[in-house]
């Protein structure tokens, strides 16, 4: 058995047992709310549950908060257990019809687990801070209880949150998985919706089950606020794809570079502390690199053996090409800078598009940039090239840091990748005189 199914079915079993755990405790200990009430948000929320998208990579998100949220905020008015109705709802919403068509058995198991433990949490919260039988029209009461629904809020949103980040990061790898970025503005919708859920409470507690078809109507509309984030950032997605592939049809020894060039950029930024939408746009910046030798002529970047000065300098002209290919696109635009000095020196020699200034150093996520693109390059075969080993690479890197590269990015690189335990290239080739001469059929031999 694989290292991570076994983690996968760790963790599965692990946040069944505490889901099971957490509602037993409440179904002994608490009231349940009134069942056509309650059922009335389980329906919604299930619903809400299969629509959830996509707004970042394995993470899926809805207006189930505000779901949970009104149905905690009135069962809690109303004297009975918020905890247990909240938990209960989120005990119904995991298993959704992807998870049949796909026949997945992890992502409910723990989406079970984790839902409830965040559900009965901000639950409990509600509990704890709305009096039984208050009057919730009156003027005080209303921001009493808003003001406990935003601390149910909060609580959801950050035992949600931690926990499938957690989940993710433990059972698909670093690899696997794309930075997560937005989240400055995806967390705080979390909390309007949790907010505005206790505000919708109020409304029903005072009005009555006839408002009902006007709260669902608002729940449908909190949805497609992440539903046009997830299809704008598929969007995004799938232009990067399409760059990737126009390029890679043209230079097959390309063919993955970009990818692992990526990786490589992601390990040096996660060593370096970044996070988040930092993290991402090396990330892109890194896959869009190359996109200027759409415009470079296929025979000049498949040739054999070493350039001409004229045919590099022909080459170069990438780096200011893939600024007037992107420069159109705006959510790209962030990246362009980064992309387009790739090519700039530590010590402000190089060339490239506007992300250079000579004489200056280029910005850190450029210099994260040319480390790994020059790794992978190294490392991987080309046309006039056999790839060389690992070792050599790291040597070259060191040899020219401080000139060409950052020193410290350099040192990053050795460090997050001798910690992965990966290895890269061809193993004793350490030769770059041999491994050119072995392209271009001067020399035979096995690495």
């Amino acid at each position: 058995m694989s290292t991570q199914r076994s983690v996968r079915i760790r963790l599965a079993i692990a946040y069944v047992a505490a889901g099971v755990v957490v509602l037993t405790l409440l179904a002994v200990t608490q009231p349940f709310p009134n069942f056509v009430l309650w059922f009335a948000f389980a329906l919604p929320f299930i619903y809400l549950e299969w629509r959830a998208v996509e707004i970042n990579d394995q993470l899926m998100a809805s207006s189930t908060i505000m779901v949970a949220l009104t149905g905690g905020t009135i069962f809690a008015i109303e004297g009975s257990s918020a905890a247990l109705g909240m938990a209960a709802i989120a005990a119904v919403g995991p298993l959704v019809p992807r998870d049949f068509r796909e026949r997945r058995w992890f992502q409910p198991a723990v989406n079970f687990g984790q839902l409830v433990i965040s559900a009965g949490f901000a639950g409990f919260a509600l509990d704890l801070l709305i009096p039984t039988g208050i009057d919730p029209s009156a003027a005080g009461n209303i921001a009493r209880v808003v003001g406990a629904a935003s601390v149910a809020a909060v609580a959801y949103a950050i035992l949600n949150y931690g926990q499938v980040r957690s989940i993710v990061k433990a059972a698909f790898g670093r690899r696997d998985i794309r930075p997560w970025s937005g989240m400055a503005m995806i967390l705080p919708a979390y909390f309007v919706m949790g907010v505005l859920g206790g505000f919708l409470g109020i409304v029903y507690a005072t009005v009555g089950f006839s408002v009902l078809p006007l709260i669902l109507v608002v729940f449908v509309a909190g949805h497609y606020t992440f539903a046009s984030y997830g299809e704008l950032r598929e969007a995004h997605e799938a232009t990067l794809r399409g760059f990737i592939k126009a390029l890679e049809a043209k230079d097959l020894y390309t063919r993955g570079h970009t990818e692992r060039v990526a990786y490589f950029a992601q390990l040096v930024g996660e060593d370096l502390g970044f996070r988040g939408s930092r993290l991402e746009r090396v990330r892109v910046a890194a896959l869009i690199h190359d996109v200027g030798k759409l415009a470079v002529p296929r025979d000049l970047i498949r040739k054999r053996g070493r350039l001409t000065e004229e045919e590099y300098e022909n080459l170069q002209t990438h780096a200011h090409v893939v600024e007037e290919i992107l420069a159109e696109v705006e959510f790209l635009r962030p990246m362009v800078e980064i992309a387009s000095g790739h090519h700039s020196q530590f010590d402000g020699s190089g060339y490239g598009g506007s992300g250079h200034q000579h004489g200056k150093r280029p910005s850190m996520e450029a210099r994260i940039l040319a480390v790994a693109d020059a790794f992978d390059a190294m490392t991987s075969t080309r046309s006039y090239r056999m790839a060389l080993s690992q070792e050599f690479a790291f040597e070259e890197l060191r040899r020219n840091a401080g000139t060409q590269f950052d020193p410290a990015i350099v040192e990053s690189l050795v460090r997050a990748l001798t910690r992965t335990g990966e290895r890269y290239g061809s193993p004793g080739l350490v030769d770059e005189d041999q491994a050119r001469g072995m392209a271009e059929g001067r020399t035979s031999g096995q690495v």
